[in-house]
């Protein structure tokens, strides 16, 4: 049995803590914050507002299921999940809202109704995207990036050509569709991947069969149910978590890590697991000697967008609004412009508004709504709290355009978030919400690797490393980095028997 440290207890930390300490090796998690869960932590009020400070579109189910099953579990042995119908809302200019169906054949007839011939359009889509899917989240995902031998499966190679690695998403999703509304809906899962529709691989259309076809979700009480749920599958097999336990350095001996310093004290282990940000572990808690990659390096790289959200309790009811609502009454090529090429604060900006409460009445007090906004951002701006309160004035007079309804009067319960919180809660590289961006050379082999070059026991997980951002590849990422560590384990073990 070895004993293993991971720091940082978000998705991809408690993922490697489940698999580790399964396989019978003594796992401790260090949390600098006071709450488990990383950005999917929950603030909660005294006055009954409960809302999730991050994660909030919960897709790709079958990924939860898979992660639970490893451990003889099933997500409804753990936590409820509500399919969501509409599965969102869109909001375009002059407040004409498309409020898209979790049915497909409902879907289907919205296309034909807004473009003549699009349903057939669209289930050939959704053919392609389902290939990609199923090949990349049931294949491609899982390999570690650490070498071009781990592609080198006759099946995958076959397949190359309809996963569209070196095509554009936007190029594609022109060749399906023609108008404007039905353009935009296809092509906002990929805002958040990092990089605009033009320079984002066509592959990732399998976002849209995950949330078009497979539903959007919803789990009672919120993502920190799942959080809650991991963290018991990880601790009935014998995980430690630390909160409020940052840890301070890595201490390398021999190209081994062999201490790690929290709170002032050296603990021995026998391997370390970083899920906290990347760059933060290579830049803070190792000597240059150690880093996989200097300062030039992160640079150089196209992060996943930053964000501005505030954290809404309105002592009232809000008619016409759904539980997920995306504003796109302004320009999105703009918006994405203003992001990934010429980093600023957005002129007019997109944002999304989430309304849990209309699916469950736990999060706010009775009578109340709760309320999520944020805008996607550059990483990197200055951030202060009068930009915070210019843009919050723009989003809350959208939304109380596109309602119908008063809305400012009612909040008895306001935070923002942003940039500097980001970097002080998450140590968070220009304080990024989501990671690496998904571009074409930041790809499988081309991302950070999970595998330290210069210390043999050292890793890497999460959201900068493979698979990528997202809820559902960081769990997957936490497995990936627990099968290396468990394949350098028993390495180790053998060399040492001889």
């Amino acid at each position: 049995m070895s004993k293993i440290a991971i720091i940082g207890s978000g998705f991809s930390g408690i993922s490697a803590a489940a698999y580790l300490s399964a396989a019978g090796h003594q796992v401790h998690v260090f949390e600098k914050n006071s709450q488990a869960g990383g950005r999917a932590r929950n603030l909660k009020t005294d006055s009954g507002y409960i809302f999730d400070m991050g994660p909030s579109w919960y897709w790709m189910p079958g990924v939860f299921e898979k992660f639970f099953k490893d451990f003889g579990f099933a997500v409804a042995d753990l936590y409820e999940l509500k399919l969501l119908n509409p599965s969102f809302d869109v909001v375009f200019s002059n407040n004409e809202t498309m409020s898209v169906p979790e049915n497909f054949d409902e879907l289907c007839k919205m296309f034909d109704s807004i473009e003549s011939g699009s349903s057939h359009q669209l289930i050939k889509f959704m053919d392609e995207a389902e290939y990609k899917y199923k090949t990349g989240i049931e294949n491609l995902v899982y390999k570690p990036g650490l070498s071009l031998a781990e592609f080198a499966d006759i099946d995958l190679i076959k397949g190359a050509f309809r996963l569209q690695v070196f095509s554009s998403f936007s190029k594609h999703v022109r060749k399906y569709f023609s108008n404007t509304k039905l353009i935009a809906l296809m092509e906002f899962p990929v805002l958040f991947l990092g990089a605009m529709p033009q320079d984002t691989p066509a592959l990732y259309s399998l976002m849209n069969y995950a949330g078009l076809k497979l539903g959007t979700w919803y789990p009672i009480g919120g993502f920190s149910k799942v959080i809650d749920a991991m963290i018991l599958v990880a601790e009935k097999n014998g995980a430690h978590f630390h909160l409020n336990a940052p840890v301070e350095q890595i201490e390398i001996e021999n190209n081994r890590a062999k201490n790690i310093l929290v709170n002032g004290e050296s603990i021995d282990f026998d391997a370390v697991i970083a899920s906290a940000d990347y760059h933060h572990v290579e830049s803070k808690l190792l000597k240059p000697e150690y880093r996989n990659y200097d300062e030039k390096y992160w640079e150089k790289k196209t992060f996943a967008p930053s964000c501005l959200i505030f954290y809404l309790g309105i002592n009232k009811k809000i008619e016409s609004l759904n539980h997920h609502t995306l504003f796109f009454d302004e320009d999105l090529f703009q918006h994405s412009i203003e992001i990934y090429k010429q980093p600023q604060w957005p002129s007019k900006p997109l944002f999304y508004a989430c309304c849990p409460s209309k699916s469950e009445d736990g999060v706010a007090p009775k009578g109340h709504e709760n309320i999520f906004l944020l805008m996607p951002i550059a990483p990197g701006l200055i951030d202060s709290e009068e930009m915070r309160e210019k843009y919050f004035n723009i989003m809350i007079n959208r939304l109380q355009k596109q309602t119908g309804q008063d809305i400012m009067p009612y909040i008895d319960f306001k935070k923002s978030y942003c940039v500097n919180d980001f970097i002080f809660d998450y140590n968070s590289y220009k304080g990024n919400a989501y990671g690496l961006a998904n571009t074409l050379m930041q790809t499988a082999l081309l991302k950070p690797k999970l595998k330290n070059k210069k210390v043999n026991n050292l890793f890497y997980t999460g959201q900068l490393t493979v698979p990528g951002p997202g809820v559902p590849p960081s769990i997957i990422s936490g497995k990936v980095v627990a099968d290396e560590l468990l394949k350098h384990l028993k390495k180790r073990n053998y060399e040492a028997a001889f």
